[in-house]
């Protein structure tokens, strides 16, 4: 009955059928968190990323009423030129835009529930939604953090976005027995910067341990997915004052006009782009680039025991 629901692409069905490692990647990143050319180009080249290091890759959106799982390149093109005219859909919007054939971009959480229909379970993205700050009036808590906490697929991630509630945000994950690992660091990185003054749960430096703990955990079934904080590179991370000071910057303006709920993410992504000369996109770009690397050795590294 589910099959109905999913379009899979050869290339990846092959992979999932002969138990191949395969990676997932989310396509709100494409439409909603960059402009064209660059969304395009990443998206290519993340995908190159993975080929290169023995995985394939499955972009993921919903497209003709089907979720599809690995996406051509004339269809990555779609929504890298349709941008934000294409719906950003999470966990609740995934019945209506199939039911009604509407095309949507997927978030971190509904690209979960699609690489988990699919059997795939690594998924490489920026970083992921939390609990937002002033939560505590708004109630505004991303649907990533429930997705986590319910669906087996290991997230690789430059952490937390740093416009959110850092603290609450583990608070929230620890109170639902999500795992975050650190790639070689004991400090969470905050998606722009390696530092963040936040301890992940536990340090783990190869691969091969990471893939070790996944394996174990669903094979006890605990269920659950697992953040796997891979930090950006020390070259491309933004400093820590510019990034906090922009942030700052980018919640008062947010505050002033209003905005709210799923447009909240997008536009304060570009606010602190624009208030760091672009510096924070190329940051974005190399931490996906990062994150899409080590997702394809752990892939590997999972098929592999």
């Amino acid at each position: 009955m589910i099959s109905k629901h999913l379009d899979i692409l050869p290339e990846v069905k092959y992979a999932l059928n002969n138990n191949l490692p395969a990676v997932a990647f989310e396509s709100t990143i494409i439409s909603h968190g960059m402009p064209y050319p660059q969304n395009k180009e990443t998206a290519l080249q993340v995908e190159k990323i993975v080929r290169n290091h023995g995985a394939i890759p499955a972009t993921i959106a919903i497209i003709n009423g089907k979720l599809k799982v690995g996406l051509t390149t004339d269809e990555i093109d779609y929504l890298a030129k349709s941008g934000t005219n294409i719906v950003k859909a999470s966990r609740r919007d995934i019945p209506y835009l199939l039911s009604q054939k509407i095309d949507g971009a997927t978030t971190v959480a509904s690209t979960m529930i699609a690489a988990n229909l699919a059997g795939i379970k690594v998924f490489a993205t920026g970083g992921i939604g939390g609990v937002h700050r002033g939560a505590s009036e708004s109630f505004d808590i991303s649907a990533d953090l429930q997705e986590l906490s319910n669906t087996n697929v290991a997230v690789v991630c430059a952490g937390i976005k740093a416009i959110l509630d850092l603290e609450l945000t583990l608070e929230y994950l620890e109170t639902f027995g999500v795992p975050v690992l650190g790639y070689k660091t004991e400090e969470l990185p905050a998606f722009y910067s390696r530092k963040s003054g936040f301890n992940v749960n536990y340090k783990l430096d190869t691969a091969q341990e990471i893939a070790q703990l996944l394996k174990l955990k669903w094979d006890l079934n605990i269920k659950g997915g697992v953040i796997i904080a891979n930090p950006v590179p020390k070259d491309k991370e933004l400093d820590f004052k510019i990034m906090n000071d922009a942030i700052a910057k980018a919640l008062q303006e947010e505050k002033t006009l209003g905005i709210k709920g799923k447009n909240s993410t997008p536009f304060l992504l570009q606010k602190v782009k624009e208030l760091t000369d672009g510096l924070s996109l190329d940051a974005n770009i190399e931490l996906v680039y990062n994150n899409s690397k080590l997702a394809a050795l752990i892939a590997k590294a999972y098929y592999s025991k």
